[in-house]
């Protein structure tokens, strides 16, 4: 999973591919702002716009964060629909028609990406469509990263309370051992290298009780630690096959090579073994 930033550069790339126009950029909204920065380019031949804010109502851009609807103009300094504050920027650019459409996250616009043209000349419907379909893309990016990181802060919170040694209560606990499960499902799909060591570290503070040794080796693999997790919340092998994008086979194999690795014979068995072993919460 890309950080923000890295999600919104690569996202201006794909736009410019699915639409060939010759032009791409965006920007994110900042936290506490109205308005987006313009901070990735594609096709661009000088940084007049770089670093330039969008605020909320001007300009293509600003409308279209106040109405979070794709919008259009074939002229972009002389078309009367929107204001003019970043003519001079888009001018120096060489932009004539520009097509702009939402970034949204949990129905809040968070950002805005742009298709451009040199010459005045209508960018057609199927084009918008293709930049609305990029622009879901990334939303959908952005969402799955919100979460994680709520996830994450969640988990970092119940480490410390338990490194501190103050049991939550059975409810907490459950909810802990949810979180932490569906953590590890989608921790191989973390492509962010920070995000990933957090998730690695803060799972391992969570699953180690205070009087274990930090440096007791743990037998089982990732992948039996992901089975193991969603067994000990209750899922069945074909739940957890769906959830990990396995095969229900591929897990009872998983189960088998840690009931081997902990010298247990059944699922529940083998998760209680794991947890006081400190490899579960």
């Amino acid at each position: 999973m890309a950080v923000p930033h890295e999600a919104l550069q690569t996202a201006v790339g794909r736009l410019r591919r699915a639409t060939g126009l010759p032009v791409a950029f965006g920007g994110l909204v900042a936290r506490g702002r109205h308005g987006v920065t313009l901070s990735e380019f594609s096709g661009t031949l000088t940084g007049a716009l770089r670093g330039l804010v969008v605020s909320e109502g001007n300009g293509l851009g600003g409308r279209v964060i106040t109405t979070a609807r794709p919008g259009a103009v074939d002229d972009y300094a002389a078309d009367p629909g929107i204001s003019h504050e970043y003519d001079r920027p888009v001018i120096a650019e060489g932009l004539r028609a520009i097509a702009a459409v939402p970034v949204t996250v949990d129905g809040t616009v968070s950002g805005v990406l742009y298709g451009g043209i040199r010459e005045p000349l209508s960018i057609s419907d199927r084009a918008v469509d293709a930049m609305t379909r990029v622009a879901a893309r990334v939303s959908f990016e952005l969402t799955v990263r919100r979460e994680v990181e709520r996830r994450l802060a969640q988990l970092e919170t119940a480490a410390i309370t338990r490194a501190a040694r103050e049991a939550p209560s059975a409810g907490e606990w459950e909810a802990v051992r949810q979180a932490h499960a569906q953590l590890r499902a989608i921790t191989q799909e973390v492509a962010d290298p920070g995000i990933r060591a957090r998730l690695e570290d803060v799972c391992d503070r969570l699953a180690r009780p205070g009087d274990l040794p930090s440096g007791q080796a743990n037998p089982l693999s990732s992948r039996e630690l992901d089975v193991l997790a969603l067994v000990a919340v209750g899922c069945g092998n074909t739940e957890t096959a769906g959830r990990l994008g396995i095969r229900p086979e591929t897990v009872k194999s998983y189960l088998r090579n840690a009931m081997r690795k902990l010298g247990t014979h059944t699922r529940m068995e083998t998760v209680i073994a794991a947890r006081r072993q400190g490899f579960l919460p």
